[in-house]
């Protein structure tokens, strides 16, 4: 199936087919394969003649051929049948029928015979109506419209899919930019906060965060990053929160597997451990637990964030950021990812699935990224 697509998308995007500088060159192409094949036909139906006498024979009608099929071809398929007056097409098609028998009566009477005359040939056409000469003449017709019809049809799902994709492409650009704001909103209330306290770590945090600005502003605009990138991104924002935390949260993160030279949309795990912050963790009372599992098998991305959270509080599903996340998930990997959320009173779950593209993407190098390793001290659940 994939085969047929890519051989589907290859023909539609054809310069030779589509472009009109060929335009000339397709039709020499049709018209010598026009006469070669009718020429064997009459030849096997058994007409008296070699196949190069055919050739010059079917030749000599081919002025005829184009003046009858052209106007067909040019005028009444795009003008009538492509907007939808098909009754109308049909009408001109048999009337045009109908002027075809005399055309083809004159033609035959005042340019074939009077040429084959002039050319000194034997076995000369009689004057007169030839029914296999309006057959030629027809299917001389009907072959140009209907593979006119098809290129127009393929024109217009060629439109239609570049809009389809570049409504997707203004839509994951819009999703990106919505993540943006919010995810700094949230990091810049934390550093506010810090800073209202005269905190000595508040330069620290402002470099993490320069950190973060410098990845969204700059390796973000890639299709793709680096997945030990996304990851280090996260580390460092976990690390903006476990200062604001200190010692009364427990942060568990374990990453397993293969994940040099693997790429991932960018900012598609950072809003759920976002979200398990501002509407898990800060709302207890108590110690809170923040538990990150990623692992890596193949090209198969395995993601499981699990935090605390107050029993009687509803974590909330339909977030901005996660929100948004389910919609580049369904532009970016359709059909190719599996995302669960499971509120389990005390604690909250996110579950997710990606089959990563297994082509290389080239790095896009900017100006250095500031980041700083984190160490946690880590306290295992119990439900694990």
């Amino acid at each position: 199936m994939k085969t047929f697509i890519d051989s589907f998308n290859a023909f539609l995007y054809n310069d030779f087919v589509f472009s009109p500088r060929y335009r000339v060159w397709r039709h020499i192409i049709y018209w010598t394969f026009h006469l070669a094949i009718w020429s064997a036909f009459w030849i096997v139906v058994g007409c008296p003649f070699s196949y190069l006498r055919m050739m010059l024979q079917m030749l000599i009608w081919i002025p005829a051929f184009i003046l009858f099929s052209y106007p067909l071809v040019y005028g009444a398929i795009p003008h009538l049948l492509l907007k939808g007056k098909v009754l109308t097409f049909f009408l001109l098609v048999v009337a045009w029928g109908v002027v075809g028998l005399a055309f083809n009566f004159l033609y035959n009477n005042y340019v074939f015979v009077p040429t084959q005359e002039a050319l000194n040939l034997k076995l000369i056409s009689f004057k007169g109506l030839h029914a296999e000469h309006y057959l030629c003449m027809t299917t001389a017709a009907a072959g140009p419209m209907a593979i006119k019809f098809f290129k127009l049809w393929m024109i217009k799902q060629r439109a239609w899919l570049q809009a389809e994709q570049e409504k997707i492409s203004a839509e994951l650009k819009l999703l990106k930019a919505q993540v943006h704001p919010h995810f700094l909103f949230n990091t810049l209330n934390n550093i506010y906060s810090f800073s209202l306290e005269n905190s000595p770590k508040t330069p620290e945090l402002i470099l993490k965060l320069s950190s973060l600005l410098s990845y969204m502003l700059y390796e973000c605009k890639a299709e793709e990053v680096r997945l030990e990138k996304e990851l280090e991104i996260m580390r460092n924002y976990i690390g903006l929160e476990r200062e604001r935390y200190g010692n009364n949260i427990d942060i568990s993160w374990d990453v397993s597997g293969e994940v040099q030279d693997k790429f991932i949309a960018p900012l598609m795990m950072l809003p759920f451990i976002e979200n398990a912050f501002k509407h898990g963790t800060s709302e207890q009372i108590e110690k809170c637990w923040l538990s990150i599992d990623i692992s890596v098998k193949g090209n198969k991305l395995k993601v499981k964030i699990a935090n605390s959270k107050n029993e009687n509080a509803n974590h909330r599903n339909n977030g901005i950021g996660i929100d948004n996340v389910r919609k580049r998930l369904a532009f970016i990997y359709p059909g190719n990812h599996e995302l669960k959320l499971s509120d389990e009173g005390a604690f909250y779950i996110v579950s997710l699935m990606i089959e990563l593209n297994g082509e290389v993407v080239p790095e896009i190098q900017f100006s250095p990224v500031i980041s700083q390793s984190i160490n946690y001290e880590t306290a295992m659940p119990a439900y694990r």
